[in-house]
């Protein structure tokens, strides 16, 4: 419990009984005294003692009070009253049983009650005093480290993250290994006249490690680690930011050699003069108080500034430039090995069954970052707990794997005869399609199961990471997309409203291979168009159109002629094998779900002689059309979505 908190409510405690004392005291509920002349109270003693009472007088120096039949009677006399004389004047004798007569001896010696009644409201007034001297130091402290920084200090008898807990970004270790031996000798490398890096940048997608990567620098440096976030810096005062920032570079100055993690930099580090949306002065002047620090440091002082991004595209110039972050480390999303080792960390808490194998499980990921490997065992995880089960097994993995594609089971969904027989003549034909194609990927799984806002889906698993596409892949893919839409006009001679993400998607595709990829032969190697990007928002606000009206129509009827093409191709596969079609349809239709085994099993056991692609029986990131057949959404990111930078 905070020592403070404790101090405080001992105060309170202490001032709230001496204030009940003090009342307790003054407004103490006795006898009250009516106070007479003493002509009066003998008049009333008198009266008394003739009816048969024995009132009670007591004398204390210059007052006489009488208790008369239950009143309290009081009497100012002079020093010269002698109430002896006054009731023997009235026939009333002292001695006798008629009144009762009690003479007060002086004292010097003050009593209790006269103590705290003197002195009690004296020590509340100075209580209330100091109370609020204390309160006034504290809030004036409050406001004095406004502008100190918030930077968390990592200590080192916190739980340690070393490079052995990051797995699948080899290549960002061995840079930041450079920067652990740099804080470790700084003298192995200012001897032969090398300079310490100022800063690092830490560049990759949401959930690459990046926040985790630089705790395992600072596990493995062993030296004090400050970790605050862009955000925190700014507040509405201008000028505060300014002051943590001054305040995080003196204390990790004090303790060098010390490592500063900044996270999410660019919420402070955004570039200056954008001229859209105005101009925030608090996050300019924090900016440049940030280049000054950090273009400041004596040669003799060891501090290195980590800093984490997924945006560098909106970061100031100045902040990249060499002598601030001299070095950018990327991190990306996970190859198929980088994939099996992060599961294989995530998993050493959680009892799994002998049947898991995490290298297959790495290899039906793709696209998978760490923070979804990390979720994905979770989920796993959750999911056995469900089921009452002490470990993980495949199956739980395999149904971890599609919630997170397409989304939790809908159960409740019910579907007419009609829909179910549509949407599984849908689903066979994007399948049929793709296991017919040479360049397509193996199908792994098929179901009329909806999950999510999906009436059904198609799964395809590559069978290895792709960072090259080729137009023949392309156009596989425009005529394994346009499968569903095929099969449904080829059976029942009529659209629905299924394709349309289909159609949207196989839009996209080919518009990319002619504006971007230069995929198409009449117009050539060319891009055209050129985005506008909203630089505060990283996001596209038009795009500006580079060619002219007669090129804008030539764009559209190449795209309109590869969709075609793709479309035709799927109707041709589709007729060639509309009884296999309807086999399989038939048969999604009776157990709802085929996996890869059984869907080639049936094709074989059809007669038919094309070639299989192999493919597994475990679970894939989605890397193909899912259907939706009530309303279209976005789906999970795929290669043909969001091809590798730099290489198409």
């Amino acid at each position: 419990m905070n020592n403070r908190l404790v101090r405080n409510g001992f105060m309170y405690i202490v001032l709230a009984v001496a204030i009940l004392v003090v009342l307790f005291v003054m407004f103490n509920p006795g006898p009250r005294e009516q106070h007479v002349p003493i002509s009066t109270l003998l008049a009333e003693v008198q009266g008394s003692a003739e009816r048969g009472n024995r009132p009670q007088i007591q004398v204390g120096g210059s007052e006489v009070s009488a208790n008369v039949d239950g009143r309290m009677l009081a009497a100012v006399v002079d020093n010269n009253f002698s109430i002896s004389n006054e009731l023997e004047a009235r026939g009333l004798n002292t001695a006798g049983e008629q009144v009762s007569v009690e003479y007060d001896e002086p004292s010097n010696a003050p009593t209790i009650i006269s103590i705290l009644t003197s002195i009690l409201p004296l020590l509340i007034f100075v209580g209330l005093l100091v109370f609020m001297m204390r309160q006034a130091q504290g809030s004036n402290s409050q406001a004095l480290s406004f502008g100190k920084s918030r930077a968390r200090l990592v200590t080192a008898n916190r739980p340690k993250v070393t490079f052995k807990d990051v797995q699948g970004v080899d290549e960002a270790k061995q840079e930041l290994a450079e920067v652990v031996e740099f804080l470790k000798y700084p003298e192995k490398f200012t001897k032969i006249g090398a300079e310490i890096p100022k800063g690092v940048l830490l560049v990759g997608p949401p959930g690459t490690g990046k926040t985790f990567l630089s705790k395992a620098v600072a596990g493995e440096a062993g030296v004090p680690f400050f970790s605050i976030s862009g955000s925190e810096f700014v507040e509405m005062f201008v000028g505060v930011g300014a002051s943590r920032v001054r305040d995080l570079f003196e204390k990790a100055k004090q303790n060098a050699p010390a490592l500063v993690f900044v996270d999410e930099i660019d919420a402070v580090g955004r570039q200056r003069g954008a001229g859209l949306g105005g101009s925030h002065d608090e996050r300019e002047q924090t900016l440049n108080q940030i280049l000054v620090e950090m273009d400041g440091f004596e040669s003799e002082q060891t501090v290195i500034v980590l800093a984490a991004t997924n945006r560098p595209d909106v970061l100031d110039p100045a902040l990249l430039r060499p002598g601030r972050f001299d070095r950018r480390v990327t991190l990306d999303l996970p190859d198929m090995k980088g994939r099996e080792a992060i599961l294989r960390v995530h998993a050493r808490d959680k009892p799994l069954d002998p049947d898991v194998d995490l290298e297959t499980v790495g290899k039906q990921t793709p696209g998978f970052s760490g923070a979804d490997l990390k979720n994905l065992l979770n989920e796993g995880a959750i999911l056995a707990a469900r089921r009452n089960r002490s470990t993980i097994g495949m199956f739980e993995i395999e149904e971890a794997i599609d919630r997170l594609i397409a989304g939790p089971q809908r159960k409740s969904r019910v579907m007419s005869d009609q829909e179910k027989r549509v949407t599984a003549y849908h689903e066979i034909g994007h399948a049929l399609v793709a296991h017919m194609l040479k360049r397509a990927d193996p199908v792994y799984k098929v179901t009329i199961l909806p999950r999510g806002q999906m009436g059904g889906y198609t799964r395809l698993q590559p069978p290895e990471d792709r960072h090259l596409y080729t137009k023949s892949f392309f156009e596989d893919l425009l005529a394994m997309t346009m499968g569903g839409h095929a099969a449904e006009v080829l059976t029942f001679g009529e659209m629905s409203t299924g394709p349309s993400n289909d159609i949207q998607q196989a839009t996209e595709t080919a518009r990319r291979m002619v504006t971007q990829y230069g995929m198409s032969p009449k117009l050539g190697p060319r891009a055209f168009g050129r985005r506008e990007e909203l630089v505060f928002l990283g996001r596209d606000i038009a795009e500006q159109r580079n060619y002219s009206e007669r090129v804008a129509e030539a764009i559209d009827a190449e795209v309109s002629h590869l969709i075609d093409d793709g479309h035709r191709r799927a109707m041709e596969i589709l007729a060639r094998h509309e009884e296999l079609l309807d086999m399989l349809s038939e048969r999604l239709i009776e157990v709802e779900t085929l996996d890869a085994e059984e869907f080639t099993r049936l094709i074989s056991t059809f007669g038919d002689q094309t070639p299989v692609k192999s493919a597994t029986t475990e679970p894939t990131k989605q890397t193909d059309v899912v259907d939706d057949e009530t309303s279209p959404r976005e789906r999970p990111p795929t290669p043909k979505q969001q091809p590798a930078e730099g290489t198409i």
